[in-house]
């Protein structure tokens, strides 16, 4: 996932925007960019690697101005050059930046029209700069002068009715205003927010309300699904709803492990959710192993304490804190390849010998992905002295690809895909495993929104919330986006790809995964 921030204020944006990236740097670590518009005109600072390491402070006093917006990469597709970085931007018309959270499943079709029909020209492999694109085309055939909202809003009805997917998207009309919208089906996360100052009202969006909380902007609501709100540069809030199909389906995987937990998506508590898939998940060890031997329970930081501290109360054992985890290494999943994954593990975590010597362990993680860093953990808990180590899933078996904008593309580097749980529980080495199931991770996520009539279960479940995708769509996407397709295509940006976006360098964790 990627983190998006876009601000309309009365003061300089710079340092508001700055910090709501660090606040969201969790959604993407691979790159940060922030662009400001203003009286000095348009400004810009976009880099590879980490906000606190792209912005220094001779870039912020570059970047001036009260409209802006920021994001920060985690690539499912593309590479990480700097090139890719966004926010991304044309001049035609009027200038447009554009960053985005999520995946193109028509990324192969739109990129060939753009080419060949709207004559337009791509500079990257990312399905953000096809949005931009499709964007800017089609705001430029409804207006000939100063455009206006209706306009805007004309032009994203269109977009929704090319572009397949899911994506939350901010955009800077220069001179104009700020724009945001949000897929049909809602699966990618978007929140508006206000903050009243001496000089007037202040409109922020955000991938997540944990931004919003931070830097003391209200949170008015969550973007409907297909909706587009349009912020005018003098303060001027105005939103349209879009005409054609939707559906409310957000992506389930944001509760389990990308959103931080005290962030409210959708109406949704992230850490409420994680609290009840622990009850859940206890209550599952005492159905399927009434007799079980457990001594204590232990998270794999950071992402599963919460379920963790639920199992273990639940089961009446103790909860202990088993390894210390070293902060300055990043999020492995979300790593761009299955070696820097593997190799990180042990520098990311260190086992307490004595929390482990002699016991039977269960250890608690939010999810299992590739199953690489399940494995070592699990080799760490033994060398620690564990007599026996268990080990549970918050989310059940992770079987099939996500196309909307999380690192898990290829089918044969999912480690349950075409597995029994008896052959994962070998191949990770552990003495038990129990996952979660389907229906008690839904119940425990939608604990009080009922507008949500569905998640977006796909890597679970196999069901795809849009129709095009297809048994073709995933074996061609494998053969683009497979660490091993990535690996041959690295330094390279011309190669065949599939349904890609610049979107969150963060899942791919198999500490988590």
């Amino acid at each position: 996932m990627c983190g998006i921030v876009g601000i309309v204020g009365k003061q300089p944006v710079n340092q508001t925007i700055y910090d709501g990236l660090t606040v969201l740097q969790h959604r993407g670590q691979d790159a940060a960019g922030i662009v400001t518009w203003g009286d000095e005109g348009l400004k810009v600072r976009k880099s590879n690697g980490l906000v606190r390491d792209v912005f220094r402070h001779r870039h912020m006093l570059h970047l001036t101005g009260n409209v802006g917006m920021g994001h920060i990469r985690y690539p499912t597709a593309g590479t990480s050059k700097s090139s890719e970085a966004q926010p991304f931007y044309v001049n035609s018309p009027y200038g447009i930046c554009l960053g985005h959270n999520g995946n193109l499943t028509n990324y192969d079709e739109l990129a060939e029209l753009l080419t060949r029909e709207d004559r337009r020209h791509l500079s990257t492999t990312s399905d953000s700069e096809v949005l931009l694109n499709v964007f800017a085309h089609e705001l430029q055939n409804r207006t000939s002068g100063m455009p206006t909202t209706e306009q805007i809003f004309d032009a994203i009805e269109a977009v929704h009715d090319r572009c397949s997917g899911g994506y939350a998207v901010v955009a800077m009309i220069i001179g104009h205003g700020i724009v945001a919208f949000r897929d049909p089906n809602g699966i990618r996360p978007i929140l508006i927010g206000e903050r009243e100052t001496s000089a007037g009202t202040e409109y922020m969006v955000a991938s997540e309300s944990v931004a919003l909380a931070t830097l003391r902007f209200k949170n008015m609501r969550d973007l409907q699904p297909g909706e587009a709100v349009f912020i005018s540069n003098s303060g001027k809030l105005s939103s349209r709803q879009y005409s054609g199909k939707t559906s409310y389906s957000p992506c389930i995987f944001e509760f389990v492990y990308f959103a931080r937990p005290d962030s409210i998506i959708d109406k949704l508590s992230v850490y409420k959710a994680r609290l009840r898939m622990g009850e859940q998940l206890a209550g599952q060890i005492v159905r399927e192993w009434p007799d079980h031997d457990i001594d204590v329970v232990i998270p794999i930081p950071d992402t599963s304490r919460t379920a963790a501290v639920q199992v273990a109360y639940h089961l009446g054992v103790k909860y202990r804190e088993g390894f210390i985890k070293n902060r300055y290494i990043g999020r492995t999943f979300i790593m761009p390849g299955q070696a820097e994954r593997t190799q990180s593990v042990r520098r990311k975590l260190n086992a307490i010998d004595l929390e482990f010597r002699g016991k039977n362990v269960l250890l608690v993680d939010d999810s299992i992905v590739r199953g690489t860093t399940s494995r070592q953990i699990i080799r760490m808990a033994r060398e620690a002295g564990a007599r026996k180590v268990y080990f549970a899933s918050a989310a059940p078996p992770v079987r099939y690809p996500n196309v909307y904008g999380i690192d898990m593309p290829a089918a044969s580097e999912l480690i349950a895909n075409g597995r029994t749980v008896a052959q994962i529980e070998e191949l990770i080495g552990a003495d038990r495993l129990i996952y979660q199931d389907l229906h008690g991770l839904i119940r425990s996520v939608r604990h009080d929104n009922s507008d949500i009539k569905r998640f977006d279960t796909s890597c679970f479940s196999g069901e795809y919330v849009t129709a095009d995708v297809t048994e073709d769509y995933l074996r061609a996407l494998e053969e683009a986006r497979s660490d091993a397709a990535k690996k041959r295509q690295s330094g390279k940006w011309s190669v065949p790809r599939l349904a890609v976006s610049d979107e969150l360098n963060e899942s791919g964790r198999v500490v988590s995964l």
